[in-house]
């Protein structure tokens, strides 16, 4: 019998010792001995019910995973608060696949998908479209309130959950978030202290004209890898308050600290909750510095690797949203290229252009006649992870391009700025 290093209250040591059935013991000891690898103190209760799946695809190589569920279900276990799930990997209306990739995708790669969803619907999945990695979006009904204690993974949900809400959770992995949704407790360390949660960064921005995103949170990312930063200067650019704008813009932000480095949660001063609240006693004594300036930025920029097969050829496939877009920003992308089209005096895209976001944004924004206009210019909307997407063999003939520093960093996808992209959408000299 496992003996914990941290301290269990009696209701958690006897689930441990068997009390409630053996499979919720087994649950019981991996979250304990999850806890203790990074010296947890005890088990804290998750106080925000409804958790976020990172493991959303049925690969069909995740044979233990369907074992361990169905273990779970036939022990009566659920998470009774339910929970969202990451993106569905395929979407072969809006994202067009030829006939063999398509055979890849539904026998070899994902051929489990649809036993997996009944296996996931088992066990507490809240609705039937509750698959996007932004699961904090209003639509899709799973946003904590500050403070609360989160069963999660999916990195850019966890980032943007303690950073821009200021909810509490570690950066899960897969499986450990369906546990802790299941106990109702998780391991008391890192990101859930407030020791955990102060910055040993202090990172300056000195820009001439507000930072993009997607770069600025790339270069955090890569200096400060797994550790919290604390951004001075940025509110001269995105404001103070924590409106559509600036939340969209943390998103991003956010989701490239988190893929290009390890951040689980970042303080924007005079902005996020703990940075308004706390101020630089969040940072701590021996604090290290980054300044970042434009000239700063432009290295980043021009480091990243072109791992295209054929560099020297067009792209020939766009993904836009990774993560999801919100409400706001598909607006926004939807009036930029029918604005470009107009410009450009053409009608239809250059290339296969595919905009992603969370399913029950795409229901909202497809009863507006800008979703008719988008889908007139041959663009294409979707719910599905496009990095799911590229764990095909077969489209890394792709030349895939975005302007997200995600879907860069773990595909071999072209990173562009928006105006760059927008331009090369809509056949704009540039």
């Amino acid at each position: 019998m496992y003996q914990p290093k941290m301290k269990l209250t009696k209701e958690q040591l006897d689930i441990l010792n068997g009390a409630e059935g053996e499979t919720k013991a087994k649950v019981m000891e991996t979250l304990v001995r999850y806890g203790d690898l990074f010296d947890a103190t005890e088990l804290i209760k998750v106080t925000h019910s409804e958790g976020h799946l990172v493991t959303s695809f049925g690969l069909s190589l995740l044979k233990p995973v369907y074992r361990v569920m169905d273990e779970l279900i036939k022990a009566g276990l659920k998470a009774e608060g339910g929970f969202t799930m990451d993106p569905r990997p395929v979407d072969f209306e809006n994202v067009k696949c030829n006939p063999l990739e398509k055979l890849l995708f539904s026998t070899v790669l994902y051929g489990k998908q649809s036993f997996y969803e009944e296996q996931l619907k088992k066990l507490g999945l809240k609705e039937e479209d509750a698959f996007s990695c932004a699961c904090y979006f209003k639509q899709m009904k799973n946003v904590p309130k500050k403070g609360d204690i989160l069963s999660w993974a999916e990195s850019s949900a966890v980032n943007y959950a303690n950073s821009v809400i200021g909810a509490r959770c570690n950066r899960n992995s897969g499986m450990i978030d369906i546990f802790g949704s299941i106990l109702g407790y998780v391991p008391k360390f890192g990101l859930l202290t407030d020791e955990g949660r102060k910055a040993k960064w202090k990172v300056i921005i000195n820009t001439t004209k507000k930072p993009i995103p997607q770069i600025l949170g790339s270069a955090i990312g890569i200096k400060v890898m797994e550790d919290v930063p604390y951004v001075v200067g940025l509110d001269k650019w995105i404001g103070t308050d924590l409106n559509d704008e600036a939340v969209d813009y943390l998103k991003d932000f956010g989701a490239a600290t988190a893929s290009n480095g390890a951040v689980g949660l970042y303080h924007i001063e005079n902005l996020t909750p703990e940075a308004k609240e706390l101020g630089e006693s969040l940072l701590v004594k021996d604090y290290k510095e980054y300044v970042i300036d434009d000239a700063e930025l432009e290295r980043v920029y021009k480091s990243y690797p072109v791992m295209w097969l054929k560099p020297d050829k067009p792209g020939n496939l766009v993904f836009i949203g990774c993560p999801h877009l919100s409400m706001n920003q598909l607006n926004e992308w939807t009036d930029a290229i029918i604005s470009g089209l107009k410009e450009t005096g053409k009608k239809k895209v250059t290339c296969q252009t595919v905009l992603c976001t969370a399913p029950p944004v795409r229901e909202e924004f497809a009863k507006t006649d800008k979703y008719k206009a988008l889908l007139k210019t041959g663009a294409r909307l979707t719910s599905i992870c496009p990095l799911m997407y590229t764990s095909n063999p077969l489209t890394k003939k792709k030349r895939i391009m975005t302007p997200s520093n995600k879907l860069r960093t773990y595909t071999m996808a072209k990173y562009f700025k928006d105006e760059e992209l927008l331009n090369y959408i809509v056949g704009k000299e540039v």
